[in-house]
């Protein structure tokens, strides 16, 4: 008796499928350095021609357990949001504009649908960010997933004139740190949070009163995207450092910026923090140091700007609608110090 691929759980028409759902997303992202009539199992992209000395960046990242509530909710298209913005956001920190992403999707069973869903949500942040979506990887793999659910990763490629990265050599003790506020928890210690929300999808979807809405559209949240407005401010003012707020949260993401010899000093009230992350300080019962070295607190990126440049950042900040607040300062000696 003949078995065949399909027999196996891989369903190559489901795949084929799939392929003609997303094209049109795929397609929406094109941009002019998109070499689309050549090639077709690589992506092809001109590189820009208006720098001196391109140098090109990249990153990579997924969006880790924050899936579960995805499955729970049946809600799949702001999933691809998170997993463009934890990518595009990192290379932007060194002063990158994005030009390029792919993404990666397996699941046991494809459902064509729903792999269409989420890539409609990569697709609307690469049109945001300003990447090309060129290519991608979607796997079926029967019996290495549980029924209906799924992992995403991603992969984006920027460019900077070598001239103009912004890597913190610069930063020195009295130099003030800028925070931009987040859109909620982002796409990390999620771990965490299941534990302090569980998984029950009937307590998920009741209304919270501390929380200010439905529990599960709180904890899927899409993480924000801060690409246009990160490049917006380095043409206008000298950014010297800026760190993305993942995990690791404050504590370890912002001495990441500084050369050896410089820490910093962060004011806890300097901006209101959201009441999700007070909720889940307090259902944890965890120090300030803890939950500070764990979510990004409100805050999801930190510019650090000489102390003359700070009234034209926040400006300029504002101007392309981001609330930001002076959070802390730089000084001599390493970590940081909360206030």
């Amino acid at each position: 008796m003949a078995i065949s691929y399909k027999d196996s759980g891989v369903d190559v028409e489901r795949g084929y499928q799939a392929v003609k759902l997303m094209r049109e997303h795929v397609q929406s992202t094109y941009t002019k350095g998109v070499l689309g009539d050549i090639g077709s199992f690589g992506g092809f992209f001109a590189m820009p021609k208006d720098m001196e000395e391109p140098v090109l960046v990249a990153g990579t990242d997924g969006v880790g357990t924050k899936l579960k509530y995805a499955f729970i909710a049946d809600k799949h298209d702001t999933i691809g949001i998170d997993a463009v913005a934890m990518c595009v956001n990192d290379i932007v920190c060194q002063g990158a504009k994005p030009l390029i992403f792919l993404d990666y999707f397996a699941t046991g069973a494809l459902s064509p649908e729903k792999v269409a869903t989420v890539v409609s949500g990569i697709a609307e942040e690469c049109r945001q960010s300003g990447a090309a979506l060129i290519g991608g990887e979607t796997a079926e793999m029967p019996g290495f997933y549980a029924a209906g659910e799924y992992d995403i990763a991603g992969f984006a490629v920027g460019v900077v004139d070598k001239k103009k990265v912004i890597n913190g050599k610069d930063i020195k003790a009295g130099d003030v740190l800028i925070g931009i506020k987040s859109s909620g928890i982002h796409s990390n210690g999620y771990s965490l949070v299941r534990k302090l929300f569980g998984e029950d999808k009937a307590e998920l979807e009741k209304y919270s009163e501390e929380l200010g809405g439905r529990v599960i559209d709180v904890l899927l949240t899409p993480t924000k995207i801060y690409v246009k407005s990160i490049l917006s401010l380095i043409e206008k003012v000298n950014v010297k450092g800026i760190a993305h707020i993942t995990g690791g949260g404050f504590i370890e993401n912002i001495p990441r910026i500084f050369p050896e010899g410089i820490g910093c000093e962060i004011v806890k009230n300097s901006y209101e923090v959201p009441a999700v992350f007070k909720v889940m300080q307090q259902r944890a019962g965890i120090s300030d140091a803890q939950i500070y070295n764990t979510f990004n607190m409100g805050i999801g990126m930190v510019v650090c700007v000489d102390e003359r440049d700070v009234k034209a950042t926040i400006a300029q900040l504002e101007s392309t609608g981001e609330s930001c607040a002076v959070i802390g300062k730089t000084v001599k000696g390493k970590g940081v110090k909360l206030l």
